[in-house]
């Protein structure tokens, strides 16, 4: 009798019909708004601290979907706050800023805009971070939660951040008050589109997840002079390239071999003529870590090679180098460990372990990392979301460096399966959070 019935229970779910995915079917009817609003954000970008179209619309939207609105903080950030009883504060963040680069995906829908940064310089600007799906994301996600209100408790502040490109928007947006004008929050997610993994794939990291973000001017002086009677002066080219081979060895000799760390020199210049030795040579640094001492360390290392190697070249006090560190340094990006977890096995029940993935953290930077700083008690986190399409990946072995990086003016991700997923992820994250039934 009792195989007889568990026979027929057995019979009677494998007939039924399984249960409707009600959040992943909700997404679903919205995709074909969010790929319109999508294709708008990417046609018409806008540079760092220079969002002013791009915030308005999405605030419209905010409004409408029954937030309370606040424009204009860290001069062009969106607070959007939904209050729904008594519960955490959680805080979603999505970044607005495009970059000063001229596209060349093709796409029909391709930027054509044109514009000049705060840096005062002019040419093309495209959304090449994928900071479009981000934001389109964001309405998703804003949209299914003030739907699914009856699912959880406490109060949402979606915050549109700008001038993530440039490394000030969030410390711009957090002096402006974010955290005492406003629920200050308990728990902070975002997420980046992912060149590295494929469409619709989720990465994440545990403790650091970016680096921090350094930027060194380094002045090089000499003594110039005519090129034939170059011992008549202190050649500061061959000084500054003196200097630049020695920077390679900051990293290979005086950092642990398991403790990251990346000097580049990315601009040399000096000089205007064959025949003229010029009276300095500019060299133009960035300088990648995860720990403050690692970075200490390499910040201090450069400049006394630099001193250094001025010393040995001769050249007296008054021309020893000038360094410059940059005031709009990003520090790393720490995840923090529950909330981590927390979400990786939530995502990971959602999608299944073939589409979410421990990664490696990585040398790239996101001033995200200042929401938490600016309070470490709070629970924080940011996680990828692959965006190379598929055909791409599959036809490139999954060699990401055989494929278009974010920054890259050929950056074409596959925006639906990233804006899907990430919504789809950001809202279950969230309910991990606020969810009635959420372990708090």
């Amino acid at each position: 009798m009792k195989i007889g019935r568990l026979t027929l229970t057995l019979a009677i779910s494998l007939a039924a019909p399984a249960r409707a995915d009600t959040l992943q079917d909700s997404v679903t009817a919205d995709m074909p708004g969010l790929m319109t609003l999508y294709r708008d954000l990417h046609a018409n970008p806008e540079l760092s601290m220079q969002e002013v179209a791009t915030p308005a619309k999405l605030a419209a939207i905010a409004k409408k979907l029954g937030f309370e609105v606040t424009s204009g903080i860290g001069k062009t950030g969106v607070v959007a706050v939904m209050r729904n009883g008594s519960g955490p504060v959680l805080m979603i963040r999505a970044d607005m800023d495009a970059l000063p680069v001229t596209e060349q995906t093709g796409l029909p829908f391709a930027s054509k805009k044109r514009g000049t940064s705060l840096a005062g310089v002019e040419g093309g600007i495209m959304h090449a971070c994928g900071h479009d799906t981000h934001m389109a994301s964001w309405v998703g996600t804003a949209r299914r939660l003030a739907a699914m209100k009856d699912q959880w408790s406490g109060t949402l502040v979606m915050i549109l951040q700008p001038g993530e490109e440039t490394g000030e928007g969030a410390n711009a947006m957090l002096g402006d008050g974010l955290y005492t004008r406003f629920p200050k929050p308990s728990y902070a997610l975002a997420f980046h589109d992912a060149a590295a993994l494929p469409a619709g794939v989720i990465g994440y990291s545990s403790g650091y997840a970016l680096a921090s973000v350094d930027s060194v001017d380094l002045v090089v002086k000499g003594i110039g002079g005519h090129g034939a009677y170059p011992y008549t002066t202190k050649d500061p080219i061959v000084l500054a390239a003196r200097i630049v081979t020695a920077l390679q060895t900051l990293v290979s000799r005086e950092i642990d071999p398991l403790d990251p760390g990346v000097v580049t020199v990315g601009s040399f210049h000096a000089g205007t003529k064959h025949n003229i030795i010029p009276d300095d040579a500019v060299l133009q640094l960035t300088v990648r870590s995860y720990s403050d001492k690692t970075r200490n360390t390499l910040l201090d290392g450069i400049g006394r090679i630099a001193r250094g190697e001025a010393i040995a070249a001769g050249l007296p006090d008054d021309k020893m180098p000038v360094m410059t560190v940059e005031d709009k340094s990003t520090p790393a990006t720490f995840n923090t460990d529950k909330l981590t977890q927390q979400t990786a096995a939530l995502l990971t029940t959602r999608f299944g372990s073939d589409r979410v993935v421990k990664i490696p953290p990585v040398m790239g930077g996101e001033d995200f990392s200042r929401f938490y700083l600016a309070d470490k008690s709070i629970e924080s986190l940011i996680f990828w979301v692959g965006g190379t399409p598929r055909t791409a990946w599959d036809r490139a072995g999954g060699d990401a460096s055989k494929l278009p990086s974010l920054h890259s003016a050929l950056w074409a991700p596959d925006a639906e399966a990233v804006i899907s997923t990430a919504t789809e992820a950001m809202v279950t994250a969230a309910l991990g959070v606020l969810g009635k039934d959420a372990a708090r």
